[in-house]
Order: C-alpha cells, then structure tokens, then sequence
C-alpha cells in the first residue's frame, strides 16, 4: 500500500481543514508514493522513537505533535538532535505524518478518547465547531440528478452527524438564454428557452468545498451550470473542542482525582477545589485547553480535566469547578490506542499484513519529583 492511501484514511478521519489556522499538521517529510513497510505511533518525535522504527523496518511514523512546527534555520548534526533526526529520517528513507489540532477537534479523537478513558458516557462535544459549513444549491435536469448527487456526495458532500448523503431536491422550471458563442445541451442558441429542472442542495463542510464545486462542473451536463453557495451558521456534531459527558455513578473528590490519577498514569496532578462534593459530570480537553474552562462551567460539569493551567486561571476555577491539570503528554497520549485500532482495521481491510505498532517508552519531557514522606 502506498502512503497516501494512508494519509487519505487519516484526513478523512481527521481533515486538516479543521486543523488550527497556525497549525502544522500532514506530511512532514519523505513522499506520498513510497510503499508502507511497518508503521510506528508515537506522540511525538525523538531520536530512540526513530530508532525503534528503523529496528522495527518501520518506514511510517505517524505523530501527535508535529515534528516542523518552527522555521529550521540550519541543519548541523554535531549540535542539534533535531538536525540528527532528519540525517536518520532521510538516510533511512522513513516518512513522517502528523495528525495535531485536527485530531484533537474530530469525533472520537484526542478528547474522547481521554472522556472514555475516565469511563465518561454520553460523550458529545464541550463546544462544537461552527461557521466551518456552507450549503450548496446547484439546478439539474432530472435524467442527470442521480449522476450529479452521487459525484457530490463522494466530494465530501452531505455530512450532517452520523448521516451521510444528505440532500433536498425539489422540481421546478429554469430559463437560459445562449449567446452566438453558446453550445447549450437544451434549447438552441439565441433563443430563450424554458426546461423542467431540480433544485439539489446539501450542506458541506469548509474542507470539501471546493472539491464539492469541482464535482459539480465535472458532472452537470450544462455548459455553464448554476451553483449558489451560503455560508452557515450551524454548529458541526462530527468536529469541536473538548469533550463532556458523565460517570456511572458519582464519586467523592478524592476518588474522581484517584481515578483520574490511575487512568492516566500519572503520579500527580495539580488541581484547585470546586463547589461540588460530588463529581458526575465532567469535562475534558486533552493539552493545552483551559480557555474552555467558561464553557465547562456553563454546562455545569463538576469537574474540568485539561493540561499547562496558569495560576491565575486556576484561580478564574476555584470554588467553581473541580479544575484539574493532568498533564500535555498524559492527557493526549490515550488517542494512540485509537490510532493503533483504526489503522489496524484498514490494513486488514486492504488485505496488508502492515504491522501498526506504538512506541513503548515515554516522550514526555516533563518530569516529577515526588518527595518521601519520613516517619517521626
């Protein structure tokens, strides 16, 4: 299987298109046509992560973190182990992908995966992504609208939620009138001419448009063909921020934090107390999300899960909200297993025998120092 067969998986999974404006996210180095070997999961990228692959006859690695974020000025291999990450990527002809912002903001990624981790239910969006659709309205004769539907559809188009091929059509009638330089497929030209057509609409998502509009002109039989386009208001169920739902029971304080500490691994987290005695409904954003603590608050979860809090915004929580920091790495890492599956499942679906396997050590630059207590 070719890598970009891969890539188009993971994009129609998590479209970059959704990606943070700033963000640097898709293929970071090595090419689209090289066959895949074996591929390696990592959050993000090190030199003993390039290593494994290399031992592992991995030439895919896919990251969380991308590996090009800021501009390189010099590639020097004696003092730079960024420099010696490149040498060994390109000696070893390994290619490296990055799934960041993108994969934190879709369905079923980074924040979901850390709500189902806590054991989270109902799981819907903390704040689901607007303004990112349009709807599209093109007119067709009705011997083509099967034809037209179906090419839009595969653009991307008519995606609401979990339903897909979504559309409204309806008959009415559309006069044109051609010019000398015309060649129209109905009626002739300089003559105005009246047709039964469709009206065809469905919505599509930022990303896909344009490849939305290209199928249209593609496949309408017309010349010229007709296509309105509205920016939408609607807020996206498949792509958002953060995630909320709820425990199976409740639990006290200091068992919510024993959980969390437990299912994420981590040997501490720092938190600042909210009004609640009991935690049932939380919020969660894997890395760096505390500017959604308003929106946690507002959906009354009693407790809010993220990463790299401030000290004065855990203030902006106290007595509010059970305000925990469990860490960048330990909060996003937990997708992985989800990668690892999907993957999985599309190779065996292709028919490849590609291994898909995740880095066993640990990339977290972050250390803990956690003082003994002595016995008096």
């Amino acid at each position: 299987m070719l890598i970009k067969k891969l890539i188009k998986f993971i994009e129609d999974w998590a479209p970059p298109g959704i990606a943070w404006e700033r963000d640097n996210v898709g293929l970071q180095i090595g090419s689209r046509e090289d066959k895949i070997e074996n591929v390696l999961l990592s959050l993000d990228l090190t030199e003993d992560v390039v290593d494994t692959a290399i031992n592992n006859n991995c030439n895919f690695i896919f990251n969380h973190h991308p590996f090009f974020f800021f501009p390189i000025k010099n590639i020097d291999y004696s003092e730079d182990s960024k420099s010696r990450i490149i040498k060994k990527l390109i000696s070893n002809n390994i290619s490296v992908y990055s799934a960041h912002t993108n994969l934190d903001f879709t369905k079923e990624g980074v924040s979901y995966q850390l709500a189902k981790k806590l054991g989270l239910n109902n799981i819907k969006f903390l704040a689901p992504l607007d303004k990112k659709q349009f709807k599209v309205v093109t007119f067709v004769p009705e011997s083509e609208m099967q034809k037209l539907s179906s090419a839009v559809f595969k653009a991307g188009g008519g995606v609401i939620g979990e339903y897909s091929n979504c559309g409204f059509s309806i008959k009415g009638k559309g006069t044109f009138k051609g010019s000398e330089n015309s060649n129209p497929v109905v009626g002739e030209k300089n003559s105005l001419t009246e047709t039964e057509e469709i009206r065809f609409e469905t919505v599509v998502d930022a990303w896909n448009l344009n490849r939305v509009v290209s199928a249209i002109i593609k496949n309408h039989p017309y010349e010229e063909p007709a296509y309105d386009i509205y920016p939408l208001n609607n807020t996206n169920g498949n792509f958002g921020f953060g995630a909320i739902g709820v425990l199976e029971k409740s639990l006290s304080k200091n068992e919510f934090l024993t959980l969390t500490a437990v299912k994420l691994k981590t040997p501490a987290l720092r938190y600042s107390n909210g009004k609640n005695k009991r935690i049932k409904k939380v919020a969660v954003c894997g890395g760096t999300c505390a500017d959604l603590l308003n929106k946690a608050i507002a959906q009354k979860a009693d407790a809010f899960i993220t990463a790299d809090i401030t000290y004065h915004t855990f203030q902006q929580g106290e007595d509010k909200i059970l305000f925990i920091d469990a860490g960048h790495y330990e909060t996003e890492n937990v997708v992985l297993n989800e990668v690892q599956k999907r993957f999985e499942y599309f190779f065996s679906n292709n028919g490849e025998k590609i291994k898909v396997m995740k880095y066993k050590g640990n990339t977290n630059p972050v250390k803990f120092f956690i003082k003994n207590k002595r016995k008096k």
